[in-house]
């Protein structure tokens, strides 16, 4: 799918991980009729391959630009995706925060894309958070998002003179495979995207990692097929298309 970003259309900056969510974001974006500029950021992931991810999505999306930020938040630590002495859980997924939580990256990369939306004159930002089938972040919630939304207009110049900007989360309250049927129907190729934590340097998934596992359920209950790449692991699909867990 490939959409042509005119300048005479609005301009949005979209927060783009390379992950499923993020790719459906984009696409949604595209079809409100959105010139789209995407923003990824570097910030010492363990799962780094996932920024190639996002470079191939931006460019099959039709995305106006897209440029990658450098931050180095492993500099802190805290969390199991930048500190390698922290594992990854991959035992299934747990109520309470898991240790993948980085602190304050949805606040950091809202607040990147905030300073680039003012530039560019956009008064739209999209993120693909969800608060329904999600690793319980504190930082993916409604409550966070208006929070944000607030804060971007008491925060810049673009508010105060009376350019109201927005914060766009328009996958909050769908499910995996709301989110999944979505992107289908708007032409997302899935098999560019990059969801696991521990993915190798070819871009294969572990399947068994708290982000594995959502995208997997997602893919059985919107009954599409899975695209994704395993690596071979008892409790991870080593079939390009099953699909299964």
């Amino acid at each position: 799918m490939t959409t042509l970003a005119s300048s005479k259309l609005p301009r949005a900056v979209i927060l783009l991980s390379g992950g499923l969510d993020s790719a459906t974001t984009l696409a949604m974006a595209n079809k409100a009729g959105y010139a789209c500029y995407c923003l990824s950021l570097d910030y010492g992931q363990r799962h780094r391959v996932e920024l190639i991810a996002a470079a191939r999505v931006a460019k099959a999306l039709g995305a106006k630009e897209h440029r990658i930020f450098n931050l180095a938040l492993g500099a802190f630590g805290g969390s199991a995706l930048t500190d390698n002495a922290i594992a990854v859980p991959v035992d299934g997924v747990q109520p309470g925060i898991p240790v993948t939580y980085v602190p304050a990256r949805n606040t950091i990369m809202l607040s990147l894309a905030l300073a680039w939306a003012e530039v560019l004159g956009s008064r739209d930002l999209f993120v693909g958070v969800n608060a329904v089938d999600y690793s319980g972040y504190p930082d993916c919630r409604p409550e966070y998002i208006n929070a944000f939304e607030t804060l971007a207009n008491l925060a810049t110049k673009a508010g105060v003179e009376g350019h109201k900007l927005t914060i766009h989360a328009p996958l909050i309250d769908l499910t995996k495979a709301e989110i999944i049927q979505r992107g289908t129907n708007l032409g997302v190729d899935y098999g560019l995207t990059i969801s696991c934590y521990l993915a190798d340097e070819l871009g294969h998934a572990c399947g068994v990692c708290d982000s594995c596992r959502l995208r997997q359920e997602g893919f059985i209950a919107a009954k599409v097929s899975d695209p994704t790449l395993y690596v071979s692991h008892p409790s991870a699909s080593n079939s390009k298309h099953t699909g299964a867990i």
